[in-house]
């Protein structure tokens, strides 16, 4: 037994020891940066905004490698399937915990296939609708979609995506009947709605506001439980006819499992340092997201929770990947 135990101990100073070496020399070569989104979309747009400040920071080039398609889930699996080496890493973003419901199989978990490193940064959604429809607030809304001859539609960027999960929730908890429409991306959507093709949309603050200065869409409610620093003026759902609803999209970086345990520490460190830096604190406002930075077990129990309400609101909707 005392052989056993000097062999175990011998063993884990051996780990660390070589964990303490890795940690020293790493990164020594470029760092791939999946994104799992075509380029200029938001994902691809933190995504860039970070990955340029963690290649001054650690002296070696950052590259954003775009592998979009299936709601993520394309580019995600490339990332789960690289070498645990911590030179292939991954934005993860809000569909990250609801593709499991929504598509019959995964080529990867969604949990244990990844390290978590950190969450950058969070962004609420705003619920819009035209002139034509007579509410602005969410208690008058919803009295409109109970009333309507038909159910009101509501467009997204496509299945799975965060405005398309938000309708979902607010079906769900509303109790309304409501139909989704999926297009190709926001502006798309945009243009549909201001054109009268559609209801109502849930949509990223910035690119929408001009809209709603104009007066071509107006603005009811934003889906987080606090008021957003970027449109203060508007309230929340949940304090204007909704209590409890939440939708907040979310924006983090994950590693392959395996991936050594201090790497997954300097890249949690560097990754927070970033993100106290003022003028990206200050540019990822001006698109609408606050930075955050939590460690990686409170992003790992971040996931598990919200894989879990996700999955019960999508049941309850019916909401599939056709």
């Amino acid at each position: 037994m005392k052989q056993l135990f000097f062999a175990m101990v011998f063993y884990a100073a051996l780990l660390a020891t070589a964990e303490g070496a890795v940690a020293e020399t790493y990164p020594s070569r470029p760092i791939r940066f999946i994104v799992p989104q075509t380029p200029g979309g938001t994902s691809d747009i933190v995504a860039r905004m970070v990955a340029q400040k963690l290649a001054e920071a650690v002296k070696q080039p950052v590259v954003i490698d775009n592998r979009a398609g299936a709601s993520g889930t394309i580019g995600t699996a490339i990332a789960a399937k690289a070498p645990a080496d911590g030179y292939t890493i991954v934005l993860a973003y809000t569909v990250h915990t609801t593709s499991a419901a929504l598509y019959a199989q995964l080529p990867y978990d969604p949990v244990r296939s990844f390290a978590t490193v950190t969450i950058l940064a969070t962004a609420p959604l705003l619920l819009v609708v035209p002139p034509r429809v007579p509410a602005t607030t969410v208690a008058e809304f919803i009295r409109v979609a109970k009333t309507a001859p038909r159910p009101l539609t509501f467009g997204s960027a496509g299945n799975g995506s965060g405005g398309h999960l938000a309708g979902e929730l607010l079906k769900v908890m509303a109790q309304v009947p409501l139909a989704h429409i999926p297009y190709r991306g926001t502006g798309q959507a945009i243009t549909e709605l201001i054109g009268g093709q559609i209801d109502f949309m849930f949509a990223a603050i910035i690119p929408i506001q001009p809209h709603v200065k104009s007066g071509r869409l107006r603005g009811i409610a934003v889906s987080s439980t606090r008021r957003s620093v970027t449109a203060p003026e508007i309230p929340t759902v949940a304090e204007s006819g909704l209590e409890g609803f939440e939708y907040i999209g979310w924006y983090g970086v994950l590693a392959p499992a395996g991936t050594p345990g201090a790497v997954i520490a300097r890249l949690h460190a560097e990754f927070v340092k970033i993100l106290q830096l003022p003028d990206l604190r200050e540019r990822l406002l001006t698109d609408g997201a606050e930075t955050m930075g939590n460690s990686p077990a409170e992003f790992a129990a971040f996931l598990k929770a919200e894989m879990e309400r996700w999955a019960r609101v999508i049941k309850q909707a019916g909401a599939k990947i056709d």
